[in-house]
């Protein structure tokens, strides 16, 4: 990755027209061939930029500044990027990155939940994480205080698509007169109030998963509130 500090001017000419007057700026030219045109604010976006395919010719100007064409081959899209002054350039080899590690995803959550299936209701016991039904498996099926069988459905984040997914697996587990009846319980980190609605109406409970507090790391004796 090669990062560039330098007072600069920047026309886009494409599909619409765009100009950045000058200014100080970060230019960031990645391994994949993109460009980007970052400012010191506007949270994590570029100011305009350039994706890959494209191709990035350093040149001068008649009155010898430097100037950076981008064009991209599929497309009439050209970037222009006159440099009055350059402040930094720097050349960094990242290597290969192993992509974005999530914590408390979905698995965790259910091994989690699989080792402690009483904090999602008092009494409740696991009698197996996946349970097989004919559209897909069932995160946790348990059983309560009476006997009667739970089914769970694990989400990090809880919306409608969740609710009605768990709302197939009871329809199906329903029908087997071993388990019947089956009732189930929505699980997550945090609930969308639409999914919540939309639970409570088909008589499916919903339980919101404290993350920190199942791993140990919170201890509710030292909340202040």
């Amino acid at each position: 990755m090669r990062l560039v500090v330098a007072q600069c001017q920047v026309d886009y000419a494409g599909r619409l027209t765009a100009h950045l007057p000058l200014a100080t700026r970060v230019l960031m030219i990645k391994a994949d061939g993109s460009v980007l045109v970052h400012s010191d604010g506007g949270s994590y976006k570029p100011l305009n930029w350039m994706s890959p395919p494209c191709t990035l010719r350093e040149g001068t100007t008649e009155d010898g500044q430097v100037e950076w064409t981008v064009t991209n081959p599929k497309t009439d899209d050209t970037l222009r990027i006159l440099l009055t002054e350059i402040f930094s350039d720097s050349q960094h080899d990242l290597g290969v990155d192993p992509g974005l590690q999530k914590d408390g995803v979905e698995k965790h959550l259910q091994e989690l939940l699989a080792d402690h299936p009483a904090t999602l209701s008092p009494g409740l016991t696991l009698v197996r994480r996946e349970y097989p039904t004919a559209i897909g498996p069932v995160d946790l099926m348990c059983r309560d205080e009476a006997g009667a069988s739970v089914a769970v459905e694990i989400k990090r984040r809880g919306d409608i698509d969740g609710v009605e997914q768990l709302t197939r697996y009871l329809e199906l587990l329903n029908r087997d007169p071993l388990l019947s009846p089956v009732r189930g319980i929505f699980a997550a980190q945090e609930i969308k109030p639409q999914a919540r609605v939309l639970a409570t109406d088909r008589g499916i409970a919903c339980a919101v998963v404290d993350y920190d507090a199942l791993r140990g790391l919170d201890d509710p004796s030292h909340r202040l509130f």
